[in-house]
């Protein structure tokens, strides 16, 4: 049987981790949050959502110093932490996977090479997660969508392999999955979206369906994901869809093409979200730090490099980083501050 440890039982690692363990296979949940493990201890954890029900399902939880216990080696490891927890989390994981094992990063931004640094970039595959999920209480993951496809599984080489099409499979008992020869353009895709939902959730308190829905934030969100994709592209990766969306769309309304294709394409893709929140603005509710490090601010760096004007990618993050860590409130008034500084 496949074991599996995951670090990171989080809201993706949680829902993850607690439907494989429902398909049978061998799963171990590590997670910091000390109340959470010690809830899946005690009654188990629990699943809800429109595609889920709710259910309850009796899995594997460890505090990290319980980590010493692990005798039988996992075959596949998932980093499924904050960009900024990479590092450390990466290192805890290694160990616990087999030489020839598999590392999978589950995460926002685009950390592939980071996990790679630190556990063999021989043992690293990305998977792009489409999914949403959430998490408020200890002991209880929420998936929010109802989106079909939610992962994809993929080589940092662009290579065609065995163990992408087998992880992927696997991952069909969580979503919908393929394996992709593509995985940075599908990295760079992804970015957009959570550059353009994450924010401006955050800064707003508006879900991740409502950002796109309404007309004020859709223009920014439209604008910030054009000049993610053409930083991008920029570095030469081939980024072909948005949430689905042909990604040249996006540059093109930025540039001034009539929007009102890309307005209706936003608008019913916002309904698959459900009331789902982004995982920047479950942060903002809970005062912890947020991701735009790894997310805009990592856009503005790498546009600079390639010499990408991304202003609207800087204004956000900004804003976000005029807060200081844990006391950004979300307020919708957030998002004037955004056009003040665009002038």
């Amino acid at each position: 049987m496949t074991r599996i440890g995951i670090i990171g039982a989080g809201a993706i690692g949680g829902v993850v981790g607690g439907m494989l363990t429902r398909a049978g296979y061998d799963v171990t949940l590590f997670d910091h949050w000390v109340e959470h493990i010690d809830a899946m201890k005690r009654i188990g954890l629990r699943l809800s959502g429109p595609l889920i029900g709710d259910i309850r399902v009796s899995v594997n939880a460890r505090h990290l110093y319980e980590a010493q216990e692990i005798s039988d080696p996992f075959d596949i490891g998932i980093v499924a932490v904050k960009s900024y927890d990479t590092e450390w989390a990466s290192a805890f994981i290694s160990p616990l996977v087999r030489d020839d094992g598999a590392i999978v990063d589950f995460q926002n931004g685009i950390n592939d090479e980071r996990v790679a640094a630190v556990v063999g970039r021989e043992r690293t595959l990305g998977c792009v997660i489409t999914i949403g999920a959430g998490m408020y209480d200890p002991g209880h993951c929420i998936r929010t969508d109802t989106r079909t496809l939610g992962f994809k599984v993929g080589e940092l080489d662009g290579s065609d392999s065995d163990r992408a099409r087998e992880i992927a499979a696997m991952m069909n008992h969580v979503a919908g999955a393929e394996s992709t020869t593509n995985l940075w353009g599908e990295r760079w895709g992804k970015l957009a979206v959570n550059c353009m939902a994450n924010p401006i959730a955050g800064l707003s308190g508006y879900g991740s369906g409502e950002v796109r829905a309404r007309d004020d934030t859709r223009w920014l969100c439209t604008r910030i994901a054009a000049e993610v994709i053409q930083v991008g592209r920029a570095y030469g990766h081939n980024i072909e869809g948005v949430w689905g969306i042909d990604s040249q769309k996006f540059v093109d309304v930025a540039n001034g093409a009539d929007s009102t294709e890309l307005d209706a394409e936003l608008i019913a893709g916002a309904q698959a979200l459900g009331a789902g929140r982004p995982s920047f603005l479950q942060d903002v509710i809970r005062g912890r730090r947020v991701e735009i490090d790894a997310l805009n601010g990592w856009v503005v760096e790498q546009g600079k490099a390639v010499e990408v004007a991304t202003p609207i990618n800087e204004a956000v993050s900004e804003v976000v980083r005029s807060f200081p860590v844990g006391e950004l409130r979300s307020d919708p008034a957030n998002i004037g501050r955004i056009m003040d500084r665009l002038g």
